[in-house]
């Protein structure tokens, strides 16, 4: 009878072990970044990223809840501008703030999430300006923790995170797009 638990938890606990340490050697950081082209001059497109205010016009995760509870403090836009929000099991609680602006190329954001689990992210945008459009490039890092690196075995991150990047883009390509063609006001 001994020896049937002894192989019986040698068949379970070393398969979870080999698991657990499979996940302890997936990389120590986390990147996401997406690229788009818009066509609009960076002036055009920078006011967008940089007041948080307007993210509700092309944010994807704006739209994953509507009654998410939101509040701005600090700068009302640029460095120390801050964006908190608390809302559905999809998106969670966090806040951002911008720790640099410089315009109209760069804003660097720091993304704190409270829920579902902690984490410190960076994330950069970057407008590369190009002939007659600008290369809006999208980018997020931080440090993988150890429950990360297990998520990260059953969901590709860079693919869920990508996705709601790449429509965070194109929303922000048609508001752009759609108010460069607007003629300047007089």
């Amino acid at each position: 009878m001994l020896e049937i638990i002894a192989v019986t938890s040698l068949v379970v606990l070393v398969p979870l072990v080999a698991f657990l340490v499979y996940a302890a050697t997936r990389p120590n950081v986390l990147s996401v970044e997406r690229s788009l082209r818009i066509s609009a001059p960076p002036e055009a497109i920078f006011p967008f990223i940089n007041d948080f205010r307007r993210w509700v016009a092309w944010s994807p995760y704006e739209k994953k809840d509507l009654t998410m509870k939101r509040t701005l403090n600090g700068a009302k836009q640029g460095r120390g501008a801050v964006y908190a929000w608390d809302g559905n099991q999809e998106i969670g609680q966090g806040s951002m703030e911008i720790m640099e602006s410089t315009p109209p190329s760069r804003i660097e954001i720091e993304l704190r999430f409270v829920r579902p689990f902690q984490g410190v992210n960076t994330v950069v945008f970057t407008l590369e300006p190009g002939g007659d459009s600008t290369a809006v490039t999208w980018s997020m890092s931080g440090k993988s923790t150890y429950m990360t690196k297990l998520i990260g075995i059953f969901i590709n991150m860079d693919k869920m995170i990508g996705n709601d990047y790449e429509a965070g883009l194109s929303s922000l390509k048609a508001i752009a797009e759609q108010e460069a063609k607007q003629p300047a006001a007089v």
